[in-house]
Parts: C-alpha cells; structure tokens; sequence
C-alpha cells in the first residue's frame, strides 16, 4: 500500500472523510493542504528531500480568496505536476462529471483515477486508492464510459455551452443575446448559427432537438 499521500482539497468536511478513509487503509503518511500552490510545493520539496510522495489525491475546483494562486484549480495543479513529476499517480475526486473533461485528464494528464464525490464517494475512493496502488485505471460509474470510442469527438467549452442553452429551449437570437450579456464570444447569430449547423453534421443529427438528444446522451452536458 502507499505510504505517503498528499491531499489536496479546499473544503475541511471533505478533508476529514478523506483522511478517514486513507487511514483505514493503514497509509502512514497523510499531508492534506487547502491550496494548490501548497500542494505543488511540498510535492517539489519531498522531491528535493529524496522523500517523495506517491499520490496525491485533488479537487479541481477551489474557492478564491485572498490569496494569489499560480495554480487556481486542480486541473492548472495536475498538469504541472505531470509535466515536473510524471512519475506521481494523481487521483481526481470531483464533483465535475463532464466526460470530455475526464478524457482530457486521463490522456493528457495522465491520471490514474477519477472518483466523483457523491453518497458513495468515499466508499469509491477506497477502491480507487487500491486499484491505482495496483497500477490500474479506475473511473467512477458516472464518468466510466468516459474513454468510449463513441464520444471520439472533439467539442469545445463554447460549443458545449452553446448546446446548453439549446438545449434550455433559447432560440438562436435568444443564445446571441445571453451569450453577449455574459460576455461570450463569438456572439454574432451569424457565428451562432454556422457553429450549430457544423454540430449538427459533426454528430450527424438531423435536427437542434436531435442533436441535443445526441449530446446529452454522450454525457456532454
């Protein structure tokens, strides 16, 4: 079993349950820390020390406050870590369950694990942390198909939100407007209407209501 974790997580009632959990399973070595910044640094110093850690367990969202963070989420954290440490196995445990996300971090990231945080999150964390700990991928249920070849589409953050409030029922004069008063661009409805039209060929729908149909069913929203 790990010996040394480091968890990253800004919020105290989680930071309890996880500590709770890494205990049962006999870790001896536990840091937990409420900043992203904080985390990278006592992964770089246990380097330097010759005592590194071997996983590292993060949020990716983090509340801002005060203080200035060069990583401001989990995911600006992971992937420094990846590109300084790729021999440190990261478990992902986040409410976040958009698959394309979860695919960036698994492929690009090199993550080994992703727990959603849910009733039985922790109960998942287990598992995760003993099936990293034997070099195998675990995924929640709720993002599993996450590596399916059939969402082998690439959609960008604006196409998603664009799909979004589609899918709310906006007309495309109505998603030129929110996209403009949220300051979203680009937000011509000439733009609006060639990037759905390219959608809907992209995921060959036949239809908006279709292609909505498509992508929710992919889990992309």
């Amino acid at each position: 079993m790990f010996t040394k974790v480091l968890v990253s997580e800004d919020m105290d009632d989680i930071n309890k349950g996880v500590y709770t959990t890494l205990k049962e399973l006999d870790i001896a070595e536990i840091d937990q820390v409420q900043y992203c910044d904080d985390a990278y640094l006592k992964i770089k110093k246990a380097e330097q020390d010759k005592e590194p850690y071997e996983l590292l367990i993060s949020d990716l969202s983090f509340a801002s406050d005060y203080r200035t963070q060069k990583y401001p989420s989990g995911e600006a954290l992971i992937q420094a870590l990846q590109a300084d440490h790729p021999n440190l196995k990261v478990i992902v445990f986040s409410v976040e369950d958009r698959l394309q996300r979860v695919r960036f971090l698994v492929n690009e990231c090199k993550i080994k694990g992703y727990v959603c945080k849910s009733r039985q999150g922790l109960k998942e964390l287990t598992k995760a942390v003993l099936s990293v700990y034997d070099d195998t991928l675990y995924l929640s249920n709720e993002v599993a198909h996450a590596l399916s070849s059939k969402i082998n589409l690439e959609i960008e953050d604006y196409d998603i939100e664009l799909i979004r409030q589609l899918s709310k029922g906006l007309s495309h004069d109505e998603i030129c407007l929110h996209f403009k008063n949220n300051n979203l661009s680009p937000s011509s409805l000439s733009t609006i209407e060639k990037r759905l039209n390219k959608l809907r060929i992209q995921f060959k729908a036949n239809n908006a209501i279709h292609l909505v149909a498509i992508v929710k069913d992919l889990g992309l929203i």
